[in-house]
């Protein structure tokens, strides 16, 4: 189970490492549905082998042990991140001031 303080602190923006299972997922939350819900879910993209990977966690899930926010962005301007799709990592750097 997440902890009630970071929980807060999962936002669009933010980078995260997952600890699921032997290996963490370590990316950046583009987006975070239903607020505190029992359904909430927050969407974590990372590249892995130059191919872009994106796995939707449950907040509340009993096999996620361990979550981590290495950085948290200065300012966002949107709720949902999905344009970072389209575009390379240093323009999604200049964009959100976070680093990859």
């Amino acid at each position: 189970m997440i902890a009630e303080d970071i929980i807060t602190k999962i936002k669009p923006g933010a980078k995260v490492r997952v600890f699921e299972g032997k290996t963490p997922f370590e990316g950046l939350i583009i987006a975070r549905k239903h607020g505190a819900e029992t359904g909430a879910t927050f969407t974590v993209r990372s590249i892995v082998a130059g191919v872009g990977v994106e796995k939707v966690y449950p907040i509340h899930s009993p096999q996620i042990l361990k979550v981590e926010v290495v950085s948290s962005p200065k300012k966002i301007r949107r709720a949902k991140l999905y344009f970072v799709r389209g575009i390379s990592g240093s323009r999604i750097r200049q964009k959100l001031d976070v680093s990859l």
